[in-house]
């Protein structure tokens, strides 16, 4: 899976599950758009949609620290890669 596959998705699911059209790659998901801690659940589970499988309970504390679509991109191809 490409980063610009892991991209199209992300924002996908941003404009469908959480009404957020293009956000910026590095905007505060939190401050600017109210993303929040049941918001990141549901991310979560989208992402286990993708990947086919389900994130141990570490791969969901690290997911904790995410602020930005960069630093989500960067999460989910490194979950990717450890599932190749």
């Amino acid at each position: 899976m490409t980063r610009d596959e892991i991209k199209d998705f992300v924002l996908r699911v941003f404009r469908e599950e959480f009404e957020i059209e293009s956000p910026g790659l590095d905007d505060d998901l939190r401050e600017r758009y109210g993303f929040d801690s049941i918001d990141a659940i549901e991310m979560l589970g989208e992402i286990e949609t993708l990947l086919n499988s389900e994130l141990s309970q570490e791969e969901k504390k690290r997911a904790m620290d995410i602020r930005t679509t960069n630093q989500l991109l960067d999460y989910i191809e490194s979950l990717a890669r450890a599932r190749e």
